[in-house]
């Protein structure tokens, strides 16, 4: 086949990346649960025959930077990539961390696309569709599934890959407080595999199989290609920064994140090996988590337009130590790691790389996605259980040319703020404050971003969580800029007195009780 002309490049990869953003419009409008629906917290992809991914929509990086995994565990599970492995229109689930997940609310679907022409025959996939979704409620010893726990079991129902058929999804549904949410949102992320499907039949019928799969292979190379470029042009080097996760929950307090970067050629090699060891509670993230905090940072230095694709991570070597908090063993708990650790492990990379292009990488941004979970039985609807789950956005850190945003979900996540209508129609709890919070961005030349408020009054009694994070240590400014203000958790009783929270904590709360979260800044960039 002739080499591809530019122009044809770009035209395909904007129709791979249309396939994945159409799959994101069906979920969306399809999800019952306002974690999805409204905030968006799902992500869509699409996968070679090979398991590479091809193309991603623009939602939440920590889920696309690890669902290659996923998609990878399924075809290992299951044999797909050998002759007679392929089932007919079989539809794979999976959210085991130890498995190729993340977390167990996120749960990924992937669907094997057999079309006419596959080299090796009609029973081995031309491309993998997958998407991930983060389900408000999967089991687990408390409502929302993010607890303050020991072990992965009491974080949710775990699933190993497993073909999703109507016995799975009721099984699925079952272990949640909401089983016709969860089936509404698991129907949703199977409508959304029918279009992707749609759309790849159309254009293998239009264009051929041989030329889909060699314009996929091009993209992936092309990628690949600039991204070694770009590394060959940094200095070569060993570059290292430290961070400290606050605590676990448990008593384990100053948990270092290190990263040592070292740049070689055209490669790097991103090292989180010294890293402590993991720990009781549950901000152990898995490998996944260290791949998408890396993929993410490089994927910000390059340009805006390029292919997202497995290309990025083809020359960068990422090393994590088996039973750190980066790379968490069976049975810790990791139900923080893809929210938490990743937000830090971001800081820590781009910390390392601030050594290496010091006036290009901004300052911390507020680390933390201030996760707030929530469950009880809801009056107005026969006391039917409610279960509920939102991040809130924190202050972006100050880059050297600008300041940073205020009141935005930054870095791993790339959600939306629930519109308080939404909210108050959904659940029996009221919003009383949600504001900018004034003053919590760092100050220098360019400015931290100020991070929010939001107040959430209770009419019923509920079991909340908090997992938070940058409740100790500041999100730290750069070259001479001072770092964010620290968030806080506080607690307001029906008489109007007020309890200071800890980061990770577990309530019981009484009607007409306040829950406030103040979330952080960002750091400033410059002496001011």
């Amino acid at each position: 086949m002739p080499d591809t002309d530019p122009i044809e490049l770009e035209v395909f990869r904007h129709l791979f990346a249309s396939v994945a953003e159409e799959m994101g419009e069906r979920l969306m409008r399809s999800a019952y649960s306002p974690n999805i629906k409204e905030r968006r917290d799902f992500s869509c992809a699409l996968f070679d025959a090979n398991g590479e991914m091809l193309a991603q929509a623009a939602h939440i990086p920590v889920h696309l930077g690890s669902t290659p995994m996923a998609v990878r565990a399924v075809i290992d599970a299951f044999g797909l990539d050998q002759p007679g492995g392929m089932g007919t229109d079989a539809v794979y689930v999976l959210n085991d961390p130890y498995a190729g997940g993340t977390h167990l609310p996120d749960i990924t679907v992937v669907q094997p696309l057999l079309l006419p022409g596959t080299p090796g025959g009609m029973d081995r996939p031309a491309f993998y569709l997958a998407n991930r979704a983060h389900h408000a409620d999967v089991g687990g010893v408390s409502p929302g599934s993010l607890p303050i726990s020991k072990h992965i079991d009491d974080e949710g129902l775990r699933i190993t890959p497993r073909v999703l058929d109507g016995e799975a999804v009721q099984w699925i549904a079952n272990a949640s407080r909401t089983p016709g949410e969860r089936r509404g949102d698991l129907q949703a992320q199977l409508a959304a595999l029918r279009v992707g499907a749609a759309r790849l039949q159309v254009m293998a019928g239009r264009y051929g199989l041989e030329v889909l799969t060699q314009r996929g292979d091009d993209l992936i190379a092309y990628t690949e290609r600039i991204v070694r470029r770009l590394i060959a042009s940094l200095p070569d080097g060993d570059y290292a920064f430290e961070d400290m996760l606050d605590d676990d929950g448990f008593g384990a307090t100053d948990i270092a994140l290190r990263c040592a970067l070292q740049i070689k050629g055209e490669c790097a090699t991103v090292d989180f090996s010294g890293s402590a060891d993991q720990v009781a509670g549950p901000v152990n993230a898995v490998r996944a988590i260290a791949l998408s905090a890396v993929n993410y940072c490089f994927r910000c230095l390059l340009p805006a337009d390029l292919p997202s694709n497995s290309g990025v991570m083809r020359p960068i070597q990422v090393v994590t130590r088996a039973g750190s908090v980066v790379d968490a063993a069976y049975p810790a708990p990791v139900a923080g790691g893809n929210v938490e650790t990743s937000q830090r492990l971001v800081d820590v990379v781009f910390g390392a790389l601030a050594n290496l292009l010091p006036g290009r990488i901004p300052a911390a941004s507020c680390g933390s996605m201030n996760n707030v979970t929530f469950g009880g039985e809801d009056p107005r609807h026969g006391g039917r259980p409610f279960a509920y789950y939102e991040t809130l956005a924190g202050g972006v850190g100050a880059s050297p040319e600008a300041h940073g945003a205020s009141a935005l979900h930054s870095h791993m996540t790339n959600t939306l703020n629930t519109p308080i209508e939404v909210f108050e129609h959904a659940y029996p709890v009221r919003i009383t404050r949600y504001a900018i919070r004034e003053g919590s961005g760092g100050v220098g030349s360019t400015c931290g971003g100020d991070g929010v408020t939001r107040a959430y009054q209770f009419d019923v009694p509920a079991a909340a969580t908090l997992l938070t994070e940058r409740r100790r240590s500041q999100p730290y400014g750069l070259q001479g800029g001072r770092p964010g203000a620290t968030g806080s958790n506080t607690l307001t009783n029906e008489q109007g007195e007020t309890t200071e929270l800890p980061a990770k904590k577990r309530i019981n709360l009484k009607p007409g009780q306040t829950l406030t979260v103040h979330t952080p800044g960002g750091g400033g960039f410059g002496g001011a």
